[in-house]
C-alpha cells in the first residue's frame, strides 16, 4: 500500500524519506518585522508531525521591495537567520527535510503598490489591484538577482536542506516570463527565451551562492491559464535552460494573478489531482524530479500519480491544514479517519485575501491557533449539553469530549448535519455531505452518542440542570411577507434541494445569497429557466472568491437572469412583479417561486438558560447565520472555554 508515495528519493545531497511535500502556504503568522514568531513555529511544528518527506516554507522575502505584507517572513538581512533556524530545528526534529521558498511579489502586492514602491518588468497595472509598478532598470534587475542569491546563502547558513525559487502565480519571476506583464524591449523581453532570462539568471546566482551539492527547486506556473498568457507547450522549450542554470526540481504549479476562477487555489469544482498533467509535461522534456500539485487530498491518488510516472513527488497543500495527520492515518490503514479538505478556502485563501486575519481552516479549528489549542484534559470534568448537531455542535461535542467532559449531544432531526444536509446537494458540493458524515463518525468514535429525534425543551434544562450548555440550534428559514407568498406554486429552497418539491420549468428564485445562488445552480442543472431576484446592489456571493466566481459563471452561461438591486413586490399565478429603482416590471412565465432569502437565529432556549444561570454559549447560526468556519471555530472555542 502506498509503495510509490512512501518510497525514498535522493535529490543532490538531500534524502527524503517519502514523496509527500507540504508546499508553501501563506499564514500571516509572522512578527510585524518579518521575523519568525512563536505562532509560526507552533503552526509548522504541528504540520511537521505529519511525517512528510519535505516541507517548503511559506514565501520568504528576498528584498524589501518585494513584500506582500509587512509581517511576511524574510531573509534579506542576516538578522532573520536565528528565527529561520528555528523552523529548520522543528522540521528536522520531526524527521522531515525543509526548503526555504525565495520570493519577490513584483507588482502583485497592494502593500508595496499603495506606497508607490512596487517594481516589475514593465509599468503595466496589476490585473488584481489595477495599479502599475515602476519599471525595473537594469541596475534593479542586477540588485534583485543578487538578493535572491544572498537569501539562498542565508537559507543554507540557517540549516535548510534546499531552497525553492518562486516563479509562479503572477509574482515577479512570472511577470518577467509572461508577455502580459513584460513589454520590455531589451534582453529581458521579447521572445519567451528572453523573458525567461531573468529566472535563468536568478537560478545561476542562487547556485553560485549555495554550491553544487545543494538542491534548488523551481516553483513554476507551467501554464498561466489566462487569455493571452503562455501555455505549457510554450514553456517546454525553455525548461532545459532552467535546469542548466541550476534547477534540480520543478514544482509544477499553474495559474497567475488574474487567472479566472481562482485556479491557483482551486475550489471544489476541480477534481483532486486535476493538475498532474502539467508535471507530466515537465518530465517529458527534462530529466529531473517534478512535483505535482492541485487539490490532492487522498494519498492513494498521489500514489497512483507517482506510480504511472506523471510525477516524482506530490504536494498536499490545504490538506495539511484540514488534517496534518493524514499521512500517518494512511500508513496505519485508517483512510476512513482522514479529514479531507473541502477546498472551501474560507479559512486560508479567502481569509488572507480579504484581510480577515491569519490562517485558519474551516474544518480544523486547531489550524492557526496552535498556541492556544488546549491539549487537555480539563482541570474539572463537567456535564455539558450540546444542543444541535450541525458543524458547530458536532465540533463543540468532539472538542469537549476530547478535553474530558461528560457530553450529551442532542439533535431534533433524525440525522446530524444541520444545514449541511441541504448545502451538500447543489452541484459540486457532495464533499460537504461526506465531511459532515465523517465528523459525525469521529464524534461517535470519541464516545459521544448523538441523540437524534430529540428536541430539548425548557423543562428538560430546568429539570436536569447541566453545568454547561452549548446552544448550536442553527437558524430558522425566513419567509418574507410578500403578496402571493402563500400560493401553491411557492416553496422554499430546502424543499427544492431535498426533493420534497419537484422543480418546474420557469423558476424565480428570491434571494441572491449563497443559499439562493446554490439553489439556482441546482435548478440550472435540472434544466430550469431561471430568474434570480436580490435586493442588494451587488451579489452577496462575491466573484472574488473562487466558488463565487464559478457560481456566477455557470448561471450566466446558462442564460439565467440575475436581477440585483431589485425587490419582489408581488407573486401572481404565472408571473412576478419586481421593482428596480422605482420601476415596476412584470415577468412571466413563472410557474414556480423558490424563496431563499436566508435565515434568522433559532435561539428559543436562550431565555431559560439566562434565567437559570446555567453557563452557556451560543454559537454558529444560533448566534448569527454565517459560514462553516464561524460555526466550527465558535464551537471549538466554547468547548475550550469550559
Amino acid at each position: 500500500m502506498l509503495d510509490y508515495l512512501l518510497s525514498p528519493i535522493k535529490i543532490k545531497n538531500m534524502e527524503l524519506s517519502n514523496r509527500v511535500v507540504m508546499p508553501p502556504m501563506g499564514t500571516n503568522l509572522g512578527n510585524e518585522d518579518g521575523t519568525v514568531s512563536e505562532a509560526t513555529i507552533a503552526y509548522l511544528k504541528r504540520r511537521a508531525k505529519g511525517g512528510q518527506g519535505l516541507i517548503i516554507t511559506e514565501i520568504v522575502g528576498v528584498h524589501p521591495s518585494g513584500l506582500a505584507i509587512n509581517s511576511q517572513l524574510s531573509a534579506f538581512e542576516d538578522r532573520f537567520i536565528p528565527g529561520l533556524r528555528k523552523l529548520v530545528d522543528v522540521a528536522h526534529g520531526a524527521g522531515s527535510k525543509i526548503a526555504m521558498q525565495l520570493h519577490h511579489t513584483g507588482r502583485e502586492s497592494l502593500y508595496m503598490l499603495s506606497q508607490g514602491k512596487a517594481i516589475g518588468p514593465s509599468a503595466i497595472p496589476s490585473l488584481v489591484y489595477k495599479m502599475a509598478p515602476r519599471e525595473m532598470t537594469l541596475e534593479d534587475i542586477k540588485e534583485i538577482i543578487a538578493a535572491f542569491g544572498a537569501a539562498a546563502l542565508r537559507a543554507r547558513e540557517a540549516g535548510f536542506d534546499a531552497v525553492e525559487v518562486h516563479c509562479a502565480h503572477g509574482y515577479l519571476l512570472t511577470q518577467f516570463l509572461s508577455a502580459l506583464s513584460n513589454h520590455r524591449e531589451d534582453e529581458y523581453g521579447g521572445s519567451i527565451k528572453n523573458r525567461g532570462r531573468f529566472t535563468t539568471e536568478v537560478l545561476r546566482e542562487v547556485r553560485k551562492n549555495v554550491g553544487a551539492d545543494f538542491p534548488i527547486s523551481l516553483r513554476l506556473s507551467v501554464e498561466e491559464f489566462i487569455k493571452g498568457g503562455y501555455t505549457a507547450d510554450d514553456i517546454q522549450p525553455i525548461l532545459p535552460d532552467f535546469v542548466n542554470a541550476g534547477a534540480d526540481i520543478i514544482h509544477a504549479s499553474f495559474g497567475t494573478h488574474g487567472s479566472p476562477a481562482g485556479i491557483t487555489s482551486a475550489p471544489i469544482e476541480y477534481e483532486p489531482g486535476f493538475n498532474a498533467w502539467l508535471a507530466r509535461k515537465v518530465k517529458d522534456v527534462v530529466d529531473i524530479p517534478a512535483i505535482a500539485v492541485g487539490r490532492f487530498t487522498d494519498p492513494t491518488l498521489a500514489d497512483e500519480v507517482i506510480g504511472r510516472g506523471d510525477a516524482d513527488l506530490v504536494a498536499f497543500g490545504r490538506q495539511f491544514l484540514a488534517d496534518p495527520d493524514f499521512l500517518t492515518k494512511a500508513k496505519e490503514g485508517r483512510l476512513e479517519d482522514i479529514c479531507k479538505c473541502l477546498a472551501c478556502n474560507q479559512g486560508c485563501i479567502e481569509r488572507l485575501m480579504l484581510g480577515e486575519g491569519n490562517i485558519r481552516c474551516a474544518i480544523n479549528p486547531e489550524t492557526g491557533q496552535e498556541t492556544i489549542y488546549p491539549k487537555g484534559p480539563a482541570d474539572v470534568s463537567r456535564s455539558v449539553w450540546v444542543i444541535g448537531a450541525g458543524p458547530g455542535g458536532l465540533t463543540a461535542a468532539y472538542e469537549a469530549k476530547r478535553l474530558g467532559h461528560k457530553v450529551k449531544l442532542f439533535e431534533k432531526e433524525g440525522v446530524s448535519g444541520g444545514q449541511l444536509r441541504f448545502a451538500c446537494l447543489p452541484p459540486n458540493k457532495k464533499e460537504y455531505g461526506e465531511w459532515i458524515a465523517w465528523l459525525s463518525s469521529q464524534v461517535e468514535k470519541m464516545g459521544v452518542k448523538i441523540l437524534t429525534n430529540t428536541c430539548v425543551t425548557d423543562d428538560m434544562i430546568m429539570d436536569e440542570k447541566p453545568e454547561v450548555v452549548i446552544l448550536a440550534t442553527g437558524g430558522d428559514k425566513i419567509i418574507p411577507d410578500i403578496p402571493g407568498v402563500g400560493m401553491g406554486h411557492v416553496c422554499d429552497a430546502w424543499q427544492i434541494l431535498s426533493g420534497k418539491v419537484p422543480p418546474k420549468e420557469h423558476v424565480a428564485v428570491l434571494g441572491g445569497g449563497l443559499i439562493g445562488m446554490e439553489t439556482a445552480d441546482f435548478l440550472r442543472e435540472k434544466g430550469c429557466t431561471l430568474i434570480l431576484v436580490e435586493a442588494l446592489k451587488r451579489s452577496p456571493v462575491s466573484k472574488l472568491t473562487s466558488h463565487g466566481y464559478m457560481l456566477h459563471t455557470r448561471l450566466r452561461k446558462a442564460g439565467s437572469r440575475l436581477l440585483f438591486n431589485t425587490t419582489l413586490k408581488e407573486i401572481d399565478r404565472d408571473s412576478i412583479t419586481t421593482v428596480c429603482e422605482g420601476d415596476e416590471q412584470t415577468l412571466s412565465p413563472i410557474d414556480q417561486v423558490v424563496v431563499a432569502v436566508g435565515m434568522r437565529p433559532l435561539d428559543n432556549l436562550k431565555k431559560t438558560l439566562k434565567e437559570t444561570g446555567i453557563r452557556h454559549f451560543i454559537i454558529g447560526d444560533a448566534l448569527e447565520p454565517r459560514r462553516i468556519i464561524e460555526a466550527t471555530e465558535e464551537g471549538a472555542k466554547a468547548a475550550w472555554s469550559i
